[in-house]
Parts: structure tokens; sequence; C-alpha cells
């Protein structure tokens, strides 16, 4: 049995898309084609998570995908799983390269800048689609940074750390230094 904490939020049940038990499912992922494959995921029933075997996946516009799950056939029986969320293990993630990363890997790294010097921890990824921004907590203040390769000079993956190179004044707009 896997732990939420083996496994990363892949997405939400949406809604019912039709009548024999097929679910229109958002894949809250940022490529949701590298999982137009997928053969099962875990859903989260009352926080355990239960494996659901897929009998088909058709990939939509927009991160939709309508899902009919093998053990799931009638409307009544796919409405007990609205809202509810969707995960896989995290080993399933395609890899990254360079200083690409998913949200949750950074999650309590260090963030040192070039200029202001040790910031703080990173708290989350506030995933806004035009701009995510990473989160920060410095000594109980809240520090805000753009997810953008020109601020991310570089990740040590095996000290937590993220290098960053930030615009002058940036960094100290939320310290009020």
């Amino acid at each position: 049995m896997f732990l939420k904490e083996e496994c990363f939020r892949l997405g939400s049940i949406a809604r019912l898309h039709g009548y024999k038990g097929e679910v229109s499912i958002f894949l809250d992922v940022d490529d949701p084609q590298e999982f137009k494959n997928l053969e099962s995921v875990f859903v989260d029933i009352d926080g355990k998570l239960v494996p659901f075997f897929l009998e088909h996946i058709f990939l939509r516009n927009k991160g939709f995908a309508v899902v009919k799950f093998e053990t799931i056939d009638t409307e009544k029986r796919a409405t007990q799983l609205l809202k509810s969320e969707l995960y896989l293990p995290k080993d399933l993630l395609p890899e990254k390269e360079g200083n690409d990363f998913y949200d949750f890997e950074v999650e309590g790294f260090l963030v040192i800048d070039d200029e202001f010097g040790e910031v703080g921890k990173v708290t989350q990824i506030l995933d806004l689609k035009a701009n995510p921004i990473i989160q920060i907590d410095s000594n109980g203040s809240e520090v805000l940074i753009p997810k953008q390769d020109d601020f991310i000079r570089d990740i040590d993956w095996d000290e937590e750390i993220i290098y960053t190179t930030t615009p002058p004044g940036l960094i100290e707009m939320y310290l009020g230094e």
C-alpha cells in the first residue's frame, strides 16, 4: 500500500461523463501528454489511497481527460468518486533536466541569493499558471520569488539548496530592509 508521501498528486475527478461510469478528470500536471497511457491510479478515498485500473483514458483540452475505470460501470458508482484526488507513485514522474523540478521536490530547500545571501526555506510553490511563485519562509516573514529560469541559477540536490540571482531590492522589499 502506498502512502501519500510516496506519491504525487496527479489531479482530481471533476465530473461525470455520460451514464456508463465514465468520468472527466483534471490532470494538474505540466504536460498531460506524459500520462496518456495510464494503466492505473490511486484514488484518495477517506484519506486512503485505493488503486483503480483504467479501461481507457482519452485526453481532451486544457488538462482534462475522459477515464473509464474497470470496476465502475454505472453513473451511481462514478458519482461516489466525484471530487476525489488522484495520485501516482513519485517514481513514475518523468525525469526533469537541469534546473527544472517538480514543485514538491524543493519544499524545505534552503534558498541562497547571490546578492542577499541566505533567504530562508521553501514552504511551497504557488502554482499560478502564468507566473508560478516560490514561497519562502524567512524567519517568519514571507518572501516570494518568481519561479523563472532567469532567477534560479543552480540547484544543489545533495545539500538541498536553491541558488538564486534576483533583481536588486526584490527580497528586501518583503523583509523591509
